[in-house]
């Protein structure tokens, strides 16, 4: 349906009837066992909804059609709108990962060595509190897992001269080598 209707369309469409509902992405959050960044995913159709949630998120969003969450089960198109860095809260985002990404970088590098944290396994969740001057602040918490980048050796059998075959089952995907 995605594809005949448009992301746009049925992102609207959800966020309709997370408007509807009167919550928050923090209860929504709190009824599914989600983060609230990873709802605002769901609802914009940027992450998958699995079978496990699904029951969850029809509770704490009781008018949301079979047909959109049918939708939300299936994998997303997950991509961007390039003129999204032009808001200003995206923008500032950006920038401050621009900013401190170098030092951020060097800091993984002496904790954990040469590698990159990543975006398949990540948490993220942005939290609202006060400082200690009662200045109201966002915090952005960002959890993934950590992978070293390994020397490429002739010695490693995958090395050689190699032949790939890719199979699928219903819930795998296999990769098949021929040496």
């Amino acid at each position: 349906m995605e594809g005949r209707h448009g992301k746009a369309t049925v992102t609207t469409q959800l966020l309709a009837f997370k408007k509807k509902s009167g919550k928050s992405f923090d209860e929504i959050a709190e009824e599914t066992g989600l983060t609230n960044v990873y709802v605002a995913q769901l609802l914009r159709r940027q992450a998958q909804l699995k079978p496990e949630t699904a029951p969850k998120l029809r509770a704490a969003l009781p008018d949301l059609p079979d047909h959109l969450l049918e939708e939300m089960m299936a994998p997303p198109m997950r991509s961007h709108d390039p003129h999204l860095i032009q808001e200003p809260a995206i923008y500032r985002l950006n920038e401050a990962v621009m900013h401190f990404g170098e030092s951020i970088k060097e800091i993984i590098n002496e904790k954990f060595g040469d590698g990159i944290t990543s975006l398949i396994d990540l948490l993220c969740s942005m939290k609202k509190f006060k400082d200690k001057d009662l200045n109201v602040r966002g915090l952005a918490n960002i959890d993934n897992i950590y992978l070293c980048w390994v020397s490429q050796r002739l010695s490693y059998p995958l090395s050689r001269s190699l032949s790939f075959q890719v199979a699928t089952t219903k819930n795998s995907l296999a990769t098949m080598i021929s040496i």
